[in-house]
């Protein structure tokens, strides 16, 4: 299969040369992500390839080398070891790799989201405006879960994204974040958050061989409200039915910040001898999925697929063992666009999703300044990948 971009008309002049820095937190997908661009712009028959303009079009990497030193104290600084002037700079970071540690007074500390995203600002600054774009890719979105006010609380992320555009930020890429809304916050500056709905199906295609798509075999299922949008938008492009589960709360308790859920009251039609997919923006502590899975197993589901754009796992992988043992699930896809501990890889029940191809194409094609309508919207790319998966032309894994 011919490789996309030699589809997409890229011939225009790009906004600048391109660098990208992938913060510490993040390069074994910046690495990937290089790797890409090297290879597609030594391919590309360009005749102006040659021409002032394209000066810096073809690198050995694209990769702008930065690095964030630490005091003894604890305190740190952004340096970038290169010059930045005149780049159009995509900085990669991921808020949420909790595996990167820091000396602090002789203990050793594990980075939290705040520490990431005060070294995303310290580069910034550190490239003091000399940069003739800047766009921060940030696949989950920093404090993306603290999205609305509902009583005197702040509002984090409305603040963050306000904070990156005063910096000089001109764009702002995540993927499926938790409440798009959010950019209300920014509403004269670039926000895109994209869906890796493509990449779970091709995914859950090469490792099951033996699916049904058709509403009488597979149904999707959101497990609240707020992933309605997203289990709706991917069922309509197969033909598919949706159904929904919402949560029963106990508001007269607080259990660790939030409302303890009493019970999953499930909407739709009969699941029986179905495979589910259940789809959702994150797994954190599993709890919430697990026991939708365990629901749908009552009411006599086939098998179940997660498909999960973050994998968290932030309670362990033990609890998601014990429900593959007994049946409950029985594959969850999550991305490559946050940390992903070596055991989860071990796992029988897991399959990774890459995302570094696809956002080597954002790059690309923001680079030359085309647009990403395509890209943000992949219903025939789906749709043939299925249909190659009917015809056993696909290569299952």
């Amino acid at each position: 299969m011919p490789l996309r971009e030699e589809k997409r008309n890229l011939e225009t002049i790009p906004v600048g040369s391109l660098r990208i820095i992938p913060m510490d937190g993040c390069k074994p997908l910046g690495e990937k992500v290089d790797k890409y661009l090297v290879q597609w712009r030594e391919e590309r028959e360009n005749e102006h390839k040659e021409s002032l303009a394209f000066a810096g079009y073809m690198r050995d990497s694209y990769v702008l080398q930065t690095k964030v030193p630490r005091f003894g104290s604890g305190e740190a600084k952004g340096v970038i070891l290169e010059s930045a002037r005149g780049t159009d700079l995509y900085i990669l970071v991921d808020v949420l790799n909790y595996s990167m540690t820091y000396k602090m007074s002789g203990y050793m500390n594990h980075m939290s989201p705040d520490d990431h995203y005060q070294d995303l600002k310290r580069i910034i600054s550190a490239v003091g405006g000399k940069a003739r774009r800047i766009t921060v890719i940030m696949p989950f979105l920093y404090e993306s879960r603290q999205h609305k006010r509902t009583s005197r609380e702040s509002l984090d992320c409305a603040l963050a994204l306000q904070e990156l555009v005063n910096m000089g930020v001109d764009n702002i890429i995540t993927f499926d974040a938790h409440d798009p809304r959010v950019q209300n916050a920014i509403p004269l500056h670039g926000f895109e958050t994209v869906q890796p709905s493509y990449q779970f199906i091709k995914a859950l295609l090469q490792n099951v061989p033996d699916l049904k798509i058709d509403a009488e075999h597979m149904m999707f299922i959101s497990p609240d409200e707020g992933a309605m949008g997203r289990a709706v938008y991917i069922a309509n492009v197969l033909g598919l039915d949706v159904g929904m589960f919402y949560k029963r709360r106990d508001y007269t308790k607080v259990v660790d910040g939030r409302n303890p859920i009493v019970a999953h009251e499930f909407l739709g039609s009969s699941v029986e001898g179905k495979d589910m997919i259940i789809i959702d923006d994150m797994i954190s502590s599993g709890e919430s999925v697990l026991e939708v899975a365990a629901e749908l197993k009552k009411r006599k589901a086939n098998r179940i697929f997660v498909f999960a754009t973050f994998g968290l796992f932030t309670n362990g992988l033990e609890r998601f063992d014990n429900a593959f043992s007994k049946g409950y699930i029985d594959k969850i896809l999550t991305t490559n666009l946050i940390y992903q501990s070596e055991e989860l890889f071990n796992r029988e029940w897991y399959i990774s999703c890459d995302l570094s191809k696809y956002i080597a194409y954002i790059i690309d094609t923001l680079n030359h300044d085309s647009s990403i309508s395509d890209l943000l919207n992949p219903v025939e790319k789906i749709q043939a990948i299925v249909n190659k998966y009917r015809n056993k032309e696909l290569e299952v894994q």
